[in-house]
């Protein structure tokens, strides 16, 4: 293990729903718990058995850790370990606090060209590169990405670094679309209350065909749907937003024309390429970045969050240190 004087940690939807709901599916908050997952900071004390790192180092978290080697470890599926180790998901604690412990093979160190900032959203980025490796990305892609949050964003910053010819983006807020266009987004829809059908077919029409994948980012039932019409025919379709456990969807059409309906959970091997990308400044993250609070504010900041301000808020952790 290592010890880390934490510097940045970012505000994601899943620490706002804990807070205000105590819960998340099975995942209940039976006693008090350290919020945080998205997290970067410095090694200020390394155990014995530690080597690849030492202190002075900056590193990036990866909150997920296996506490055995199962099946799903063995496959490289780390991320589905029933018994795996999460910041942030109870009972486990996150990382917003001024000092933390972590698993050393978890921390990753940064290169000097990339700031605290970027390695603490890594972790958002992250869903987006396993979102697009399940969905299967590639060179000439056309791409539908339904919500411009957060993870809607890292979505269409990925599937563009993979090769996507097209990205389409759908959202509520023209404030987040306008985001999206500035991050790399070729076309964007504002919905306001079009039928999921008029959804897919606006989709179709900017893009001249229907996009081979879609990239569900909002867990709405509406959204889903639209997600179903919107695929092409042996598309595939990923369900990356998480909304309530039962929703009503056209899994006939989506059957009959062979489209594949994958799910994601969190990520796995995903922080070597990300810290790649970032360091080769093949992919810019900074942007997504709209807020900043020190850690004594971190109410001020979670009620920024909830209000749905910005894109991404950071917290600062480390009193002497607010750079990003």
């Amino acid at each position: 293990e290592v010890l880390l004087r934490m510097h940045s940690v970012g505000i994601c939807g899943s620490d706002v729903h804990y807070w205000q709901h105590g819960r998340i599916g099975d995942f209940v908050v039976k006693d008090p718990m350290v919020l945080g997952h998205e997290a970067s900071g410095t090694v200020i004390k390394v155990g014995s058995g530690v080597t690849h790192l030492q202190p002075g180092d900056r590193v990036a978290i990866e909150p997920g850790v296996p506490r055995e080697i199962d099946e799903f470890c063995k496959l490289g599926r780390y991320n589905l370990s029933p018994t795996i180790f999460f910041c942030a998901t109870p009972p486990d604690d996150g990382n917003l606090c001024r000092y933390y412990k972590h698993s050393a093979s978890f921390c990753y160190k940064l290169p000097d060209n990339v700031t605290f900032e970027e390695g603490a959203l890594i972790e958002p980025l992250s869903v987006g590169i396993h979102a697009c490796r399940r969905a299967g990305v590639t060179l000439g892609s056309k791409v539908f990405v339904s919500g411009a949050g957060p993870i809607g964003l890292v979505n269409v910053l990925v599937a563009k670094m993979m090769g996507a010819a097209v990205v389409v983006v759908t959202d509520l807020s023209a404030s987040r679309l306008q985001k999206a266009k500035e991050i790399g987004a070729d076309f964007t829809i504002q919905v306001k209350n079009e039928t999921p059908q008029e959804v897919a077919s606006k989709v179709e029409s900017l893009l001249g065909c229907m996009p081979e994948i879609t990239v569900e980012c909002t867990g709405v039932q509406a959204c889903i749907q639209a997600g179903i019409y919107a695929t092409r025919s042996g598309g595939t379709l990923v369900l990356v937003g998480l909304g309530p456990e039962m929703v009503t969807v056209p899994i006939v059409n989506a059957a009959v024309r062979e489209v594949d309906i994958k799910g994601i959970f969190r990520y796995c091997n995903t922080w070597p390429m990300a810290i790649a990308l970032l360091a080769s400044k093949r992919i810019n993250v900074k942007p997504l970045v709209t807020h900043r609070f020190p850690l004594e504010k971190a109410l001020e900041a979670f009620e920024t969050t909830k209000r749905g301000e910005g894109i991404k808020v950071m917290l600062k952790c480390d009193p002497t240190d607010h750079n990003p």
